[in-house]
């Protein structure tokens, strides 16, 4: 059975809409600090500050980019999400590649 909107995983060709992959990128942002990879102050920023579509290594892939202007360390200051462009989450990072 496949799996759907639900999980954040998906498979197929569709494209994901800028919608799906806000409420993944939500649920991941959550993961993220749960394990400890982000810090808890991350919690506070509850909407990504923009969405894009890039060329990724694979193909096209979503960018999306959450702002934090109250981080400590202003090099940690952006949360770059990434995820195919069907909706898969790829990584994330504060450096944007």
């Amino acid at each position: 059975m496949a799996s759907g909107a639900s999980d954040c995983h998906f498979h197929g060709n569709a494209v994901a809409t800028q919608a799906t992959v806000s409420t993944c990128a939500a649920k991941y942002q959550k993961d993220l600090i749960a394990s400890g990879k982000i810090a808890k102050s991350w919690a506070a920023v509850k909407e990504p500050a923009s969405f894009e579509q890039i060329d990724g290594e694979k193909g096209k892939e979503w960018k999306v980019t959450f702002k934090d202007p109250a981080a400590a360390d202003k090099s940690k200051e952006s949360l770059y999400m990434f995820f195919t462009a069907q909706g898969n989450f790829i990584a994330a990072n504060h450096t944007g590649k």
